[in-house]
């Protein structure tokens, strides 16, 4: 059955799908997604337009943070349906006039992708035309090494993004993975972490009985989970 264009632009991937493929043309150079970051994680995130301020807050926010996301292999991909020069001048433009919170002379060196067809931004929901029909709102996609969608965070035009969640998000998806547990909310580095619930009576009465781990009660049991072990393990990741 064919959809017809509303259908089309408010279609968004879920959690647990294989990221959606696109080509796209950007400010450093032509990219294929998600293949070109096979082995890495990835947050591709969507702003509504190039010179406009809350964007361009983000932007010198993830740019001045981007070394701290590639300590944790998290590579960064912008996008908005701008044009390819319209995206230059603006990061020109962050570079050589503006300044917030301290940070100035900032040079974007993430790429920018230019959706101008809004090809790729249909394909991951961006648009939403209760918000807006001509802009994408502020999404972000978390990508897993092998290319599979593992959480999204939407916000509307007006809203700035917490970069301090999305950079948690990231250190906790791949805390999960490799410790096989789960982080309970407000969970920072340090934290104790969740333990699944038991699959059995057997498994339940052991796990309160291990001195390693503290349970409430079966079905609520944490345990101790040093911030060095964890960041060590992240990112000494190959």
């Amino acid at each position: 059955m064919e959809l017809n264009e509303e259908q089309v632009i408010i279609t968004m991937p879920r959690i647990g799908d294989p990221a959606p493929s696109f080509s796209a043309v950007t400010t450093q150079g032509n990219i294929n997604f998600p293949s070109d970051y096979h082995g890495s994680w990835s947050i591709l995130f969507s702003h509504p337009a190039d010179f406009t301020p809350v964007c361009t807050s983000e932007f010198m926010t993830f740019a001045s943070l981007e070394t701290k996301f590639t300590a944790v292999n998290c590579k960064l991909i912008g996008l908005s349906i701008d044009g390819l020069y319209s995206h230059i001048a603006w990061l020109r433009t962050i570079k050589e006039k503006i300044e917030y919170k301290g940070m100035k002379d900032v040079e974007i060196t993430f790429p920018l992708i230019e959706d101008i067809t809004m090809n790729v931004a249909r394909k991951y929901g961006m648009i939403q035309p209760n918000e807006d029909s001509t802009k994408a709102v502020r999404a972000v996609f978390f990508v897993d090494p092998k290319g599979v969608i593992r959480a999204m965070i939407y916000y509307p035009l007006s809203l700035g993004r917490n970069f301090d969640e999305l950079y948690r998000v990231i250190v906790a998806l791949q805390t999960s993975d490799a410790f096989d547990v789960a982080t309970p909310a407000d969970w920072q580095p340090g934290d104790d972490v969740i333990i699944g619930p038991a699959g059995s009576c057997g498994t339940a009465k052991n796990r309160m009985e291990d001195a390693d781990i503290e349970c409430q009660d079966w079905f609520f049991c944490t345990k101790k989970l040093s911030k060095e072990l964890v960041l060590d393990t992240i990112l000494n990741k190959e």
